[in-house]
């Protein structure tokens, strides 16, 4: 007997059906769902411990998205044939819907809360990470979690000019715009992406269209919600301790002087730190040592929300940044390029005071990173690295494994140069960019973007166009309308602000974006108006940046290893191989190369590389012998291979060998060939005839000989 669970479908615009079921698996978790859009299927739980554990002053949520490989009928790769540690691609995913979920959970929720999701069967033309947050949103809404959902999420994708709802991945690859939408029914409130040099306008419109798309996907987990008895009454989020009283003391005691202390800015991260936290302390000191024990965190939970306050109302009122600089102001740029004599390209760039270490290193295609996920499986030729040292921030962190900011933050920057890397007839080689961060106040992965142009236009890459990248950030006010758009923002003013919106491209449009936005309402007015604040940022640090460098070297350094392409007829790919590999391994010792040869199409196409042309022209002559084809009355210097009693065979050209018959050795009759030939000896010979039928060549060597009387 199969039990049945409760479905609710709809159908987007194309004709595609999506259901949201639950009640028939995990019913053990406090919401379970199964999203299925064809034989795509993602398994959401949600699960919120009952009691708060001791030291949780923060919404303690872990949101992990796993993809089986069993879904589409795959092996985990290697010698470990069980799914591990999380693929950079399910890390992205996993802070996508983290993202777009953590802002809607009750400020006071400090109930441990773990959202899990599995690809448990997939189709490898359909992208299942657009289906994930609409996945966790509907385990949450069938729960008794409080959450002021739903949400959802889509990828807008721009293919041939048609703007479409989750496509395939063949679709893809034809598209000049990729975005991920989340938001609610009346909000928008993430969006992350690539483009191939959009307008401002353009990419507004596909975040419009993600949206209506949104809505009716909201509005029937609302509907699968209300025939959930479960989720009609939630769960009260913990009540927070508060002592009015005492707040209005610290309020009285502190307000003016943390004012004063604003209006007068300090460029100084660490500086401005100490003061506030010196104004917080003195107002500790003074309380009594029942009241320091009992209440210094509620008193540090006060003046943090009236710092805020007091910084986001300066902003409004007196327009007045915390390091004094004006709304749309960019904070001093610095960089130079060459920094690393042995990099293949290096650069430094620094803003304010954050600053980017890149560099460059150029390799072969034995150097492409390998792809083995569950439903995208190739090769990459282009990485990006992105490193957030504790020293950074003047923290000494515990040192641990790469961090899901990290590589989120190298992926933004990765989406942002990579339409700007030539295609393989301009750029032959594997690229790796490294952007290790020295220091941190606001907007180091736009540093990267910024350091990565420099260290490739210094590595010889001949880029297409140079990227810069810019950080805006808002501070709004819902109750009297006023609002303030923040250009290049520190650290502080994203931890303070209602928006961080990263913005990448050239002078001519937006190559990827990435916005969080943490205030519902953000209308399309003030978006409007902050890609247009962040496209004239954005030109100007493209100017600053062309001060150090203005285009791409126009040679690679002397220590960059050169490679050069041949284009060959598939039918040799066997030969210049060999039997074993012996050839292509022979031609490599011998000049002192690295050859990789891979069939496209009806070509084989190598790649050469070597430290110096000398070697590469050696390897090239080699391979241009194995390729040659034989033509009747040409004239050859061959090699005898074997000798036999009616002729020998001499090997022409690399892997063709002739027949010299007894009767072609010479004028005068041979008797016995091994009295007239040995093997090794290299001899002319000419070819006088092909077997159509066969192939096989008929050499002479009597015919270069003088002929008696």
């Amino acid at each position: 007997m199969t039990e049945k669970g409760i479905t609710k479908s709809f159908s987007l615009k194309d004709g595609r059906t999506i259901s949201i079921e639950t009640g028939r698996l995990a019913k053990q978790a406090d919401g379970a769902v199964v999203v299925r859009m064809g034989d795509t299927m993602i398994l959401a739980t949600v699960v919120a411990n009952n009691e708060v554990r001791e030291g949780f002053d923060f919404l303690p949520l872990t949101v992990e998205y796993k993809e089986k490989y069993a879904a589409t009928g795959k092996f985990p790769g290697g010698f470990f044939k069980r799914e591990a540690r999380p693929s950079e691609s399910e890390i992205l995913t996993s802070r996508l819907i983290d993202r777009a979920l953590r802002p809607l959970f009750p400020d006071n929720w400090r109930f441990e809360t773990q959202v899990l999701l599995s690809l448990i069967s997939g189709e490898t033309d359909t992208p299942p990470d657009a289906l994930a947050a609409l996945a966790a949103s509907s385990a949450l809404a069938v729960s008794d979690i409080p959450f002021a959902g739903p949400i959802s999420e889509v990828r807008v994708a721009r293919v041939n000019g048609e703007l479409r709802i989750n496509p395939s991945y063949t679709e893809l690859a034809d598209a000049d715009l990729d975005l991920m939408v989340a938001a609610t029914i009346d909000n928008i409130n993430m969006v992350e992406g690539e483009m191939k040099e959009v307008s401002e306008t353009e990419m507004l419109e596909a975040v419009k269209v993600a949206h209506e798309a949104i809505k009716v996907q909201c509005q029937a987990q609302l509907e699968l919600a209300a025939m959930v008895e479960k989720s009609k009454v939630k769960r009260e989020a913990e009540a927070v301790d508060t002592d009015k009283e005492l707040e209005k003391r610290l309020f009285d005691a502190t307000r003016k002087k943390v004012v004063d202390l604003v209006k007068t800015f300090n460029a100084n991260k660490h500086e401005r730190s100490d003061f506030v936290k010196a104004i917080r302390d003195e107002f500790i000191e003074s309380m009594t040592e029942e009241e320091q024990e009992e209440k210094t965190g509620m008193v540090k939970d006060f003046f943090h929300d009236m710092h805020k306050e007091i910084v986001r109302e300066v902003v409004l009122n007196d327009k007045i940044r915390l390091d004094g600089r004006k709304l749309d102001e960019i904070r001093p740029i610095w960089s130079e390029v060459d920094y690393l004599p042995s990099a293949h390209g290096s650069a430094i760039f620094t803003r304010g005071e954050t600053q980017s270490l890149v560099t460059t290193t150029l390799g072969t295609k034995m150097d492409e990173q390998i792809i083995d996920g569950a439903v995208i499986q190739g090769k990459s030729k282009f990485i990006l690295h992105y490193n957030f040292p504790g020293f950074s921030t003047g923290e000494a962190k515990r040192i641990m494994g790469t961090s899901r900011r990290e590589v989120g933050h190298g992926n933004l920057a990765l989406r942002a140069l990579k339409g700007m890397i030539p295609g393989n007839d301009e750029n032959p080689y594997t690229i790796r960019i490294v952007s290790d961060i020295l220091e941190s106040n606001g907007s180091s992965s736009m540093a990267t973007v910024c350091g990565g142009t420099l260290s490739l236009m210094d590595a010889g890459v001949k880029m297409i166009k140079p990227v810069s990248g810019i950080a805006m950030g808002l501070i709004a006010d819902s109750e009297n309308g006023k609002y303030a758009v923040l250009s290049d923002i520190l650290g502080d003013e994203d931890h303070l602000g209602d928006m961080d919106f990263k913005v990448t491209g050239t002078r001519d449009g937006i190559t990827a974006c990435q916005m969080d936005i943490k205030v519902e309402g953000l209308s399309y007015k003030i978006l409007k108006e902050a890609l247009e604040q962040a496209r004239k940022g954005r030109i100007h640090i493209l100017d600053e940046m062309a001060k150090t460098i203005a285009e791409p070297r126009e040679d690679y350094k002397p220590h960059v290893p050169r490679i050069e392409k041949m284009r060959i007829s598939k039918e040799f790919i066997g030969a210049v191989i060999g039997p074993g590999g012996k050839v292509i391994q022979d031609i490599q010792a011998t000049t002192n190369t690295t050859i990789t040869i891979e069939e496209e199409g009806e070509f084989g196409i190598i790649d050469i590389s070597s430290q110096n042309k000398e070697d590469i022209e050696a390897a090239k002559d080699r391979i241009k012998m194995i390729i040659a084809v034989p033509e009747v009355g040409e004239v050859y210097l061959g090699k005898v291979k074997t000798i036999t009693n009616f002729g020998a065979f001499v090997e022409i050209i690399p892997g063709k060998d002739g027949l010299l018959h007894i009767s072609e050795i010479d004028w005068k009759r041979t008797e016995d060939v091994e009295k007239v030939l040995t093997v090794g000896e290299e001899l002319e010979v000419k070819l006088i005839g092909l077997d159509p039928k066969t192939g096989k060549l008929k050499l002479s060597r009597k015919v270069l000989l003088p002929k008696p009387e």
